[in-house]
């Protein structure tokens, strides 16, 4: 199978030329909050990690010099010189980078009306001069945005670390990430056949955030919306799927809803979508909830015993832990009993439905939802203090937007098929019925 490899220009010395890293340097200075996708860069055009580091490394100091002068002499203004202090070209610079030197071109300041004398030097050159350990920190910082594919806080990072004031980067990212929610909210899905939804909260210190994800014919994944609020809040999980029906996702179709548990997002559904939607309820949610109620030398036991109930029919499975909950509450444990049996027959929803193992595994809990909640929570663990909805909002939304970018499809996707045909045939023979009861 032939490979398609990027093209990269290098001068006659094996290098870059240095247009291509200016063309670099000058994306990562207008975009202060994105790198481009080095490891992407690495695969495609089979660049060593040293000529990695050479190359991001110089484009992004050259970023942060950049940022720095913009600090203290403010914008650039064509054809005037303003303030006291004004650019003056630029010139050749060495940086050490942990344990290599990095020649950068670094730009040059002078005092207006001053002569020779009125040198003055960029800030955050003179800092990476004075302290000896600043270019290994940098050099793990650079490292670790390219291994987690987490770019958007390098440079930011990096400027803070030299003292070069973030404030431009704090505003152009709430810019952005207010942007991101909106093109988030306002996204339609009048074409897109969404067969799963899946709904989950995350919490951020106090302040909640429902997200809605669903899954299409194909088994690709969607960001529906966020809300903030917490799933038991009744008016703003019916808000939340009000939204969606507003944009495209109708309840004009049959879909599986795996949802937390919550029993105000549950009515929430079939308030806006209907009863006749089949809901899944979490068997993570349903276990933890359980194990809530035992002591540790039971938990491991009555694990066991919920695990291998939900692999047997649902008949079985169901008969098997009413059989578990009596023996709970022979052993005085009545309130783990009465945990397990809340919502049993909605944690075997997608064993009544027939579907194949291949696909049952993703569709029986929120893993879906959680694992990018995951990736939301590593995004925002910078953040110290929220203050508001609006602020959780649109740190979720840019967060979300960030790790869709990753989403791929459900393990089994190639049996999605099988989903789609029991939810059409239901929601045929539904109408056939609603027909001749009005008829």
């Amino acid at each position: 199978m032939k490979r398609s490899y990027q093209i990269v220009r290098k001068n006659g010395r094996g290098r870059l030329s240095r247009s291509d890293e200016n063309q670099v340097k000058a994306f990562f200075t207008e975009n202060g909050q994105a790198l481009l996708p080095l490891v992407e860069l690495i695969e495609q055009s089979k660049l060593v990690v040293d000529d990695l580091i050479e190359v991001a490394g110089r484009s992004v100091i050259e970023a942060v010099l950049l940022m720095s002068v913009v600090n203290l002499t403010g914008p650039s203004h064509p054809g005037r010189r303003v303030g006291g202090i004004v650019r003056h070209g630029s010139q050749p610079g060495v940086v050490s980078l942990s344990n290599r030197k990095l020649r950068v071109l670094k730009p040059r300041l002078r005092r207006k009306g001053v002569g020779r004398g009125g040198e003055v030097e960029v800030p955050a050159y003179e800092a990476m001069q004075d302290d000896g350990a600043l270019g290994e920190r940098m050099l793990s910082i650079l490292m670790k945005g390219v291994s987690t594919r987490n770019y958007e806080g390098v440079i930011g990072e990096m400027a803070d670390s030299v003292g070069v004031a973030k404030s431009s980067v704090s505003r152009r990212f709430i810019e952005a990430g207010q942007a991101e929610l909106k093109r988030l909210l306002e996204r339609r899905f009048d074409d897109v056949d969404i067969l799963i939804i899946y709904i989950d909260g995350q919490e951020f210190a106090g302040h909640h955030v429902i997200a809605a994800v669903g899954v299409d014919a194909a088994g690709c994944k969607h960001v529906l919306g966020l809300y903030a609020g917490a799933t038991e809040n009744g008016a703003v999980v019916k808000s939340l799927l009000e939204d969606l029906v507003a944009r495209g996702v109708s309840p004009g179709r049959k879909r599986l809803f795996v949802i937390d548990g919550s029993k105000a997002l549950r009515q929430a559904i079939d308030a806006v979508y209907g009863s006749a939607n089949p809901v899944q309820r979490c068997r993570l949610h349903k276990v933890r909830n359980v194990m809530d109620h035992l002591p540790d030398e039971l938990k491991e036991q009555v694990k066991s015993v919920m695990r291998a109930a939900y692999r047997l029919d649902a008949d079985e499975g169901m008969k098997k832990l009413r059989v578990q909950a009596r023996w709970l509450e022979g052993q005085d444990y009545p309130s783990a009993a009465a945990s397990l049996l809340e919502g049993l027959e909605e944690t075997f929803t997608v064993n009544r439905l027939g579907l194949p193992p291949t696909v049952r595994r993703c569709l029986c809990t929120t893993n879906l939802i959680e694992s990018p909640h995951s990736g939301v929570r590593m995004r925002t663990r910078r953040v110290s203090r929220w203050r508001d909805e609006g602020m959780v909002l649109y740190w979720a939304a840019g967060a979300w937007s960030d790790t869709e970018k990753s989403f791929r499809r459900i393990q089994g996707y190639q049996d999605l098929w099988v989903l789609k045909s029991v939810l059409d045939k239901d929601f045929t023979e539904d109408r056939v019925v609603q027909e001749r009861e009005v008829g």
